[in-house]
């Protein structure tokens, strides 16, 4: 590996490593944030549901912002529109606002995090391709994973704490004050290689072209397609089952006051994350495919997350979203060799954020959805309702397997993909 190639890696791994400990302060409380503010299980779910619309409605126009302004300026405009956001958010807890106070700053939370999805990815391998990278993606993407998962263990149990031993606001503030180190360090080691951006005309031309050509290059093509219509499923039930894993837990454990078993949940997809992305190495070994990888992560996540819902034990239930976690990790940076293999570079951000708009879609609908049936019938039956809807997914990830795409065999590499002739 070339020293290039490994400084790219170095610098993806640190700014991963800031903005997931900067975020995850505050996930192992959000919940409990929410609950303490006055807000009602549903109408936390809702405000959530904003987040993930506000995530729905500019994920693609922040894609192209990465595509026609460059990768480094929409990560240092997602840093810095998280910090505005996070302390928006602690001035809605204490005003004690209503839901559409709530609404408002969760859309501007979901904007902050648009900047950052499709810019990330499409950084990272555009830079190791003018490096001259010659080894798996999904490798690469593990090692990020890992450390996400360090530093997510890291920031939620410390999270958990600071609200126990102070009060559920002042993790929001270290929020805020680590994305101000962040915006500091991606200034200073961020910069884009291997990709430059076209501008081709004014601003609303520059738009209809990057969107015309994302649906030429993602949408059209259909083992892309199948993997973004299989995303509502899985990533929009899994943003609800992993927040309502912290009132969930501490019902189980009986004391709805200790916030630092609530941080036990994020932990322990922390502690899968970090397990997952050391592991990825060794389990594509056992397997042909990216998509066999993909496919049964999602029939062990749906079977891990009904017995979530039957169990009335705090044990089995953290030991099943482990294994729920677990299975996730091994999946995703599959899912990404997978999709980034059939994307040209110009394109790449914005397809990506095409795709993770899909899988906020169905965040928007199943939050408030399962935070009723949270509300009627108890957290158990949500789960069991969770597990339903991710099992349907499965269906498409078989029919991508299909499609025998030129990204699915773990052990060929694969030169940057063309732009279809038109």
């Amino acid at each position: 590996m070339s020293n290039a190639a490994r400084a790219i890696q170095r610098t993806y791994l640190v700014l991963t490593l800031l903005t997931t400990m900067a975020a995850s302060l505050i996930w192992g409380i959000n919940t409990l944030f929410l609950l303490d503010a006055g807000l009602s299980n549903t109408q936390a779910f809702t405000a959530n549901a904003f987040f993930t619309a506000g995530m729905v409605l500019f994920e693609v126009p922040t894609g192209i912002v990465a595509d026609t302004r460059g990768r480094r300026a929409s990560f240092l405009l997602g840093a810095f529109t998280l910090l505005v956001s996070t302390l928006l958010y602690l001035l809605m807890w204490q005003l004690e606002a209503s839901l559409w106070g709530w609404a408002l700053a969760s859309v501007v939370l979901g904007l902050g995090f648009t900047f950052f999805s499709g810019a990330m990815e499409a950084w990272l391998v555009d830079a190791l391709t003018a490096a001259d990278f010659t080894g798996d993606l999904e490798s690469v993407f593990a090692r990020g994973q890992a450390v996400a998962g360090i530093a997510m263990l890291t920031g939620s149990v410390a999270g958990g704490l600071i609200a126990q031993a102070t009060n559920l606001g002042v993790p929001y503030l270290v929020r805020a004050g680590l994305l101000g180190v962040t915006v500091v360090v991606a200034w200073r080691m961020m910069h884009d290689l291997g990709f430059s951006p076209e501008r081709r005309g004014g601003p609303v031309q520059e738009v209809r072209r990057i969107f015309r050509a994302t649906i030429d290059v993602g949408w059209c093509q259909r083992p892309i397609r199948l993997m973004m219509l299989a995303a509502p499923f899985t990533m929009g039930v899994g943003i609800y089952a992993f927040y309502a894993m912290q009132p969930h837990l501490l019902e189980l454990y009986g004391d709805e006051t200790a916030f630092g078993v609530a941080g036990l949940a994020a932990a322990a997809i922390a502690g899968a994350q970090i397990i997952g992305g050391l592991l990825v190495p060794r389990v594509r070994h056992f397997f042909k495919r990216r998509t066999d990888v993909v496919m049964w992560s999602g029939v062990i996540g749906a079977g891990a997350l009904v017995g979530i819902g039957l169990t009335s034990s705090f044990v089995v239930a953290l030991v099943l979203l482990i294994i729920w976690a677990v299975g996730s990790a091994f999946a995703l940076p599959m899912r990404q060799a997978y999709v980034n293999g059939l994307i040209p570079a110009q394109q790449r951000a914005t397809v990506l954020s095409f795709d993770a708009l899909m899988g906020s879609a169905g965040g928007v609908v199943a939050q408030p959805a399962l935070g009723r049936v949270a509300d009627v019938y108890g957290y158990g039956a949500s789960y069991v309702v969770s597990g339903g809807v991710i099992a349907l997914a499965t269906p498409f990830f078989w029919l991508a397997r299909r499609e025998r795409a030129v990204s699915d065999p773990i052990r060929t590499a694969h030169p940057e993909p063309e732009l279809p002739l038109a």
